[in-house]
């Protein structure tokens, strides 16, 4: 299951700032979605409640019939294991090499050696940076390495997959490259979310679109342009 629930979902923050309220939203299994809204909005909000580094004030987050908010905090590692996770900025370890960097989500979990190698090098595959395996990140572009960040979120072939602005530092090209491969996850059954201000982009691929407005639900509908070469 990679279904995520959003159940009347409330968060305020200490100093008062309601990020999110009471927000009722469904992504089915196997979804691609865009959380979409103005800087402000609520979507880094919306990921790290799913991710389990915030909790709701109010509501239920509901993740692969799991209510994150009853987990304890021991228990919330073994659920991260079943989510993947893209960020603006790749937050690569610059002295590991591309397949330790990738393999690093394996060795926490203690994974033997002979798989974490059957598993890390079929990521880069898709990715399309296996030649590129021992490459310290330094040696990469910017492109490239967001996309050794995204390798290493699949490496635990998660159920579902979520990235918050993963083309914010890119130009258009390589933007529509990583979302590309967004695309080629979600083909295979896996359930992306994705957060962007990138109306374009989002608009091209004709997917779902949540809209965030002020930490409220704006609306939801589709990209327009269906005739595009997606």
């Amino acid at each position: 299951m990679g279904s995520v629930a959003f159940r009347n979902v409330t968060k305020r923050f200490a100093n008062g700032h309601e990020a999110l309220k009471n927000v009722t939203v469904e992504v089915d299994e196997g979804t691609m979605a865009f959380i979409r809204g103005h800087s402000g909005a609520g979507k880094t909000t919306f990921l790290r409640l799913l991710l389990g580094i915030e909790s709701p004030t109010r509501g239920q987050v509901v993740v692969n019939g799991v209510d994150i908010g009853k987990l304890s905090r021991r228990r919330l590692p073994r659920y991260r294991q079943h989510l993947g996770a893209v960020f603006q900025d790749a937050h690569l370890l610059m002295h590991r090499t591309v397949f330790e960097n990738v393999a690093l989500p394996l060795r926490v979990t203690g994974v033997g050696k002979r798989d974490i190698g059957r598993r890390v090098r079929p990521a880069l595959e898709r990715v399309g940076l296996l030649e590129q395996e021992a490459y310290l990140p330094v040696f990469l572009s910017a492109g490239e390495r967001q996309r050794v960040g995204i390798a290493r979120a699949v490496v635990n072939r998660p159920k579902v997959l979520l990235a918050d602005e993963p083309t914010g530092n890119l130009d258009p090209h390589l933007s529509r490259d990583v979302m590309r491969l967004f695309l080629d996850f979600h083909r295979v059954g896996t359930t992306v979310i994705v957060a962007s201000h990138d109306h374009g982009l989002i608009e091209s691929l004709g997917m779902r679109v949540i809209e965030l407005d002020h930490g409220t639900l704006a609306g939801e509908g589709e990209g327009a342009d269906h005739r595009s070469p997606w």
